[in-house]
């Protein structure tokens, strides 16, 4: 017997079924409501409406349950790497040997940018926020590849992942290579993806450029931590523009602008202009600990706690060790990585902080790993976006293949009541 939840409202009762997800996640179908009670529902940020069932990511904030395709993250970050993981969450299972290569040598078909791409980026800036440049280099991607992609043609499809899962990462590396006034780099094929991001990023013309195999499986787990998060404020973006036909690469394209926001992809960047903040004060990391715990004082402690997690954040726990290898592998002796440290240590120890879950969250560690290889915090952003990829291209095809309608919210109008129209004389 199906489940029904019931609304009354003057008096008149409606009843709206009740969808129960894979995880008992239980919601009211409620895609009726306005044509049999011509009421709508009211929640600001989205917080308690579904958009639309999926089949990509389960997350369960107060368990700290985070898994792609039913399996858990610690399993794929521990055992899988970026192209396999991306793989699983675009294409609904984890690829076989035979396909992961295949995955791996078509994505490297598409490496090559139009060098006309390069006319775009010289008419930026050296000052242009990176996020800025890549948001409209992604977009430029469209007039480079204009023929509209037939998502119920597999392999259509297939190749339009590969060409985004291609370029993006050069786009993604030369935003950095312009704001450095370095050359720009190309992919190099004979390497993986991953050690690609880090010679695109670093390899100079003057000499060859080592790559560390501790730098490159952390980065790596970044990726795969960061490749989908359900219907947040990016995804949901994605989603949306894609929900009027717009193209792959115009919505990743949004996704990128959305991701920006200090309050979404830009809080590992907070983290560490928190850290250079203290740095500037003295580097007392109890004093802001202290601040943190006053309820008058406005500072507020970056990188601790999450909006979804109200236990812990499962991907801290995988990349806290990361972040300690980097640490120990480099031999970092940074002033501001030292008050990081000192900030997670003491936070864990302090009862205020266990009390109210505020425990060091990915945003912290990532931050504190870029940190470590050199990376300017205006590209912590970009790297954010590099592995997130692969769950807007998911996202945006569930959406397409789905066949949902276009995404239009209703308001609830508190502006004037109809008034008279006053002649200029009368103002």
């Amino acid at each position: 017997m199906s489940k029904t939840a019931i609304l009354e409202i003057d008096g008149n009762k409606y009843e709206f079924p009740v969808i129960v997800g894979s995880e008992n996640e239980v919601a009211i179908d409620i895609e009726k409501l306005r044509a049999a009670t011509g009421a709508i529902t009211l929640d600001p940020g989205y917080k308690n409406s579904g958009s639309c069932k999926s089949d990509i990511t389960f997350l369960d904030g107060e368990q700290g349950i985070l898994r792609y395709r039913g399996y858990a993250i610690e399993d794929l970050a521990e055992k899988a790497n970026f192209l396999e993981v991306s793989y699983l969450v675009i294409f609904g299972e984890l690829p076989t040997a035979a396909q992961l290569e295949k995955f791996e040598n078509d994505i490297r078909k598409y490496t090559l940018v139009n060098e006309e791409m390069k006319n775009i980026i010289d008419g930026f800036p050296k000052t242009a926020h990176p996020m800025g440049v890549l948001s409209s280099l992604t977009s430029a991607l469209t007039a480079f590849n204009p023929k509209v992609v037939n998502v119920e043609n597999e392999e259509e499809m297939y190749t339009a992942v590969c060409k985004t899962m291609g370029k993006f990462l050069v786009l993604a590396t030369w935003t950095f290579r312009k704001t450095s006034g370095f050359p720009l780099n190309y992919y190099d094929n004979t390497k993986g993806y991953v050690e690609n991001f880090l010679r695109l990023m670093f390899e100079l013309p003057t000499g060859p450029y080592t790559i560390n195999p501790v730098i490159v499986d952390a980065l790596d787990k970044l990726f795969i931590l960061h490749a989908d998060h359900e219907q947040n404020c990016s995804t949901s973006t994605v989603r949306m523009v894609g929900s009027s036909h717009a193209g792959l690469f115009a919505s990743i394209s949004a996704g990128v602008s959305a991701l920006w926001g200090p309050l979404h992809g830009g809080a590992n960047q907070a983290v560490l202009e928190m850290l250079e903040e203290i740095q500037k004060d003295g580097g007392d990391a109890e004093k802001y600990l202290a601040k943190a715990k006053d309820k008058n004082d406005p500072f507020r402690l970056m990188g601790f706690g999450h909006r979804v997690y109200k236990n812990f954040d499962p991907r801290a726990k995988i990349i806290k060790k990361a972040a300690d290898e980097v640490l120990a592998t480099l031999g970092v002796n940074d002033p501001i990585l030292n008050i990081a440290k000192q900030l997670e240590e003491s936070a864990l120890q302090d009862e205020y902080f266990k009390s109210r879950n505020l425990y060091p969250n990915v945003d912290f560690y990532s931050g504190i790993i870029y940190r470590a290889l050199g990376i300017p915090t205006d590209m912590f952003t970009v790297l954010f976006a590099i592995g997130r990829l692969p769950g807007w291209i998911a996202q945006w095809k569930e959406m397409r293949v789905n066949k949902e309608p276009i995404g239009r919210p209703r308001q609830v109008y508190t502006g004037y009541a109809l008034r008279s129209f006053k002649p200029m004389n009368e103002r």
